[in-house]
């Protein structure tokens, strides 16, 4: 269980792909202080099991439904990604319950600066877009988002100039895929009202 709140960018240091799988060496200076072997780890929104980790990398396997789920396969050495550890109980929840269950893969449809915050619009699939309300949360690539605007396909986020700095956000560009997880308690909501009707 994740809080949304980036810790830190990482760099994808190397990729090494299976037939539909892959392992990824992720450089960091602050997830890896505490974390172990068999730990948690949020990625762009994906929880992941660290496999290996050293004072300044660690290692994480994504499988193929993680791969074909979320925008993993389209990371490369170089590639900036949002770093996240696992919630400890008794800490402070400053953003929404974030699973790590990417359930779609979105893609950055405007991105403009709008005084000292920037403003971006990200397309919705409709497994997604019933889901959102207005001022309602979402996590696009592990960062805990509040709705601004929900459009027939899209929605706007209005982003403070610390998440920018702090995020991948700033280096997305249009087009960019960005993993969705909708709402934990919306999904729960939404069953229970189809299960009903």
């Amino acid at each position: 269980m994740f809080t949304g709140l980036i810790e830190e960018k990482g760099k994808v240091q190397a990729i090494r792909k299976g037939i539909a799988s892959a392992t990824l060496t992720i450089s960091s200076s602050v997830v890896t202080g505490d974390l172990k072997v068999g730990d948690s780890v949020s990625v762009n929104g994906v929880c992941l099991t660290a496999t290996l980790v050293d004072k300044h990398t660690f290692s994480v396997d994504a499988v193929p439904e993680t791969m074909l789920r979320s925008n993993l396969g389209s990371l490369h050495a170089g590639s900036v990604v949002n770093l996240e550890r696992a919630l400890k109980v008794g800490d402070r929840l400053g953003g929404h319950f974030v699973q790590g269950h990417v359930d779609a893969v979105g893609e950055i449809i405007s991105l403009e600066e709008n005084g000292q915050d920037h403003v971006v619009e990200v397309s919705l699939p409709a497994e997604i877009h019933e889901l959102c309300v207005a001022k309602g949360s979402i996590s696009i690539d592990g960062i805990s988002l509040t709705i601004a605007d929900l459009k027939e396909s899209s929605a706007v986020f209005w982003i403070t100039p610390h998440t920018f700095e702090h995020t991948n956000l700033k280096s997305a560009e249009l087009g960019s895929p960005v993993n969705l997880e909708g709402d934990m308690l919306a999904k729960h909501v939404a069953k229970l009202m189809n299960a009903r009707s």
